[in-house]
């Protein structure tokens, strides 16, 4: 169910440079999704940190690619 001021927000789309109610919606999933792909990559990011910081062998792979040996 849809709040107040979720309601007056839908209602008054043409205020929020929207051309209709499904253009809100539209947008708003769309920045939803956005934000969970963006969560799922930092989390994702964190663990490949942290198994690096606990893997000296990972350590010593990227410093001889990096230089070239």
């Amino acid at each position: 169910m849809i709040g107040g001021m979720q309601a007056q927000f839908l209602k008054n789309f043409d205020d929020h440079g929207f051309k209709d109610k499904r253009s809100i919606m539209h947008a708003a999933l769309e920045h939803f999704k956005e934000e969970k792909e963006l969560e799922s990559l930092r989390k994702s990011a964190d663990l490949y940190s942290e198994i690096y910081s606990e893997e000296d062998e990972l350590k010593d792979l990227t410093e001889a690619a990096l230089t070239g040996l």
